[in-house]
């Protein structure tokens, strides 16, 4: 009777201990990433542990779920749980063996949210067996959340991205050109008086005087060039030439003293003009044209070339009418430098906002100053003189990016891809905007409309390669570049060296290069380098101060008194 009674109480005290729960959750867990990262908007991390032997009792059903609680507020953000069950109970979830124990793993999952950066990451447990259910002891397992990848910027005006203007066409000095011709009758060099009376030759004399008398107008040479036709002897074509050379410049000479101006001549005679010849063929309609050609391109002698042709006899005679009278001649060209206006005068008529300045001048007069709300004037200017000239608005959108006015950018780069939607340039800005709204998809949209902007394209493609969390796409699209956005790439593919020497190139160094030192230092265990940076970027924007006592990144050095006064 004794032993059987003992038997029974041990069969009861096996079956009570099979209905109550553990104590607490299974120690020694390993927390991947710890602390915690947000990369492209997602929290992920991976929890790993063991059930020990005879800790899983047969009829449980336990409950694991992931928590990230704030620390500056009430939010709590629970991931997707995960169930595991007993041996004994009929369900779908993972068994565990009461007797070998077994191994616990989840993934959990959050949406990054801006109170999870100071959060702590806690399970939390809840097991049924039978009817019952039991809330197991939480357990704090890691803190969170590093979110350095945010530090990336895309906002206007800061200098990270560079807006893109349409450069001018301005040239102060355009050369013009004015020509006239002298015919000469066959065998002939005198200058008839009907030839110096042709709208040419009596333009060409206008064109002097006026050159003379304008401050804007330098003549810079006048050049001629006299010809004999092929037809005759080489010979006589050379002494022909060469005399109708003589003739227009003596002319030229005589009508510059008669005007009082002085330009420097410049004379040469070419015997036989088989060049103007071949010119004048190609353009004609003559019967035999291409058989003429021909001849031109299998002969080089000149005598062989003028016997071929004059055997076409019904051709050679409309040459000798319609063609040949065109060669003996001598053409003039006056070279005249146009002098624009002086720098003084159009940035003085662009204050004036003088509609007297060309699309050319106003987008040059932009250029002549280096203040951001004068150029938004004269390129405000631009789009209401020349309101059909894209360029203005444009290069106004781009002034507006890097002012910080993004509305106004948004609608000056809406205007400009209205009137061309090709301009890469307008769809680069336009993309800059839309990534300072946080549009990425409609930025991604614009920069792929904007091939050829180059490296200022690369860099913005870069901060998007960021917030996608691909790291290394980013480092290769910021290449040389060296501004805060290269620097934080290299800071999350661990390349530190390589951070600081972009950091420490940037040529307008702001708060932010400073605050990427400091983390530099801090994930370096460089104390110095982290504590005089955190400084400087707390001195120039005081914003960092109360966003450093919450980073992840200086929660080890934040242990000491001395540099957690930095932030107090």
């Amino acid at each position: 009777m004794k032993k059987q009674s003992i038997f029974a109480l041990f069969l009861v005290v096996l079956a009570l201990s099979a209905c109550k729960p553990p104590k607490e959750f299974i120690q020694s867990l390993t927390v991947t990433p710890s602390p915690l990262e947000n990369h492209a908007g997602k929290v992920e991390v991976t929890i790993d542990g063991s059930f020990p032997v005879k800790y899983f009792t047969k009829n449980m059903i336990m409950t694991v779920t992931p928590v990230l609680k704030s620390k500056t507020s009430d939010a709590v953000f629970k991931a997707e749980p995960v169930i595991y069950q007993g041996e004994k109970v009929k369900d779908n979830n993972q068994v565990i063996s009461y007797k070998m124990g077994g191994k616990y793993s989840q993934k959990a999952v959050f949406t990054y949210d801006p109170a999870m950066e100071s959060s702590e990451l806690w399970v939390e447990v809840q097991c049924k067996i039978k009817d019952k259910v039991y809330d197991l002891p939480a357990e704090k397992i890691a803190d969170g959340v590093n979110i350095t990848p945010l530090l990336v910027s895309a906002n206007a005006g800061t200098g990270d991205l560079t807006s893109q203007i349409e450069a001018d066409k301005f040239q102060r000095i355009i050369q013009e050109r004015q020509e006239a011709e002298i015919r000469f009758l066959i065998q002939k060099s005198d200058i008839r008086k009907s030839e110096l009376k042709s709208e040419g030759v009596i333009n060409l004399t206008k064109k002097i005087q006026m050159a003379k008398d304008s401050q804007n107008l330098e003549m810079k040479g006048l050049e001629i060039s006299s010809y004999a036709s092929p037809d005759g002897g080489v010979d006589l074509n050379e002494k022909l030439a060469s005399a109708r050379d003589k003739s227009s410049v003596k002319y030229i000479n005589n009508e510059l003293k008669k005007l009082k101006a002085e330009v420097t001549i410049s004379s040469k005679f070419t015997a036989e003009d088989w060049d103007g010849f071949q010119k004048l063929m190609e353009k004609s309609d003559i019967q035999d044209k291409q058989l003429i050609l021909r001849v031109l391109s299998m002969y080089s002698d000149s005598d062989q070339r003028e016997k071929e042709i004059k055997n076409l006899s019904t051709a050679f005679k409309v040459i000798a009418d319609d063609i040949l009278p065109q060669l003996r001649r001598s053409k003039m060209t006056l070279l005249i430098d146009v002098i624009g206006k002086s720098d003084e005068e159009i940035a003085s008529l662009a204050a004036q906002k003088s509609k007297d300045l060309s699309i050319e001048e106003v987008l040059y007069a932009a250029t002549l100053t280096n203040d951001l709300n004068q150029k938004a004037e004269i390129y405000l200017l631009a789009t209401e003189n020349y309101p059909e000239d894209y360029r203005g608005f444009n290069n106004l959108a781009s002034v507006k990016y890097e002012l910080g006015q993004v509305d106004e950018a948004e609608r000056c780069a809406a205007k400009a891809l209205e009137l061309n939607a090709k301009c890469v340039n307008a769809n680069f800005n336009a993309g800059l905007v839309a990534l300072a709204k946080c549009d990425d998809a409609k930025a991604e949209e614009y920069f792929g409309n904007a091939g050829g902007v180059g490296a200022a394209l690369d860099c913005a493609n870069g901060v998007l390669a960021i917030k996608k969390a691909d790291y290394k796409k980013a480092v290769s699209l910021f290449g040389d570049a060296k501004i805060n956005n290269a620097a934080l790439a290299k800071i999350l593919t661990k390349d530190y060296t390589g951070a600081r020497t972009v950091l420490e190139s940037v040529k307008k160094p702001n708060a932010t290069t400073s605050y990427l030192l400091a983390v530099v230092g801090a994930r370096t265990n460089d104390r110095t380098l982290a504590s005089d940076n955190l400084k400087k970027a707390i001195e120039q924007n005081a914003d960092f101060k109360a966003k450093a006592a919450k980073d992840i990144e200086f929660a080890e050095f934040m242990k000491d008194e001395a540099f957690a006064a930095i932030v107090k």
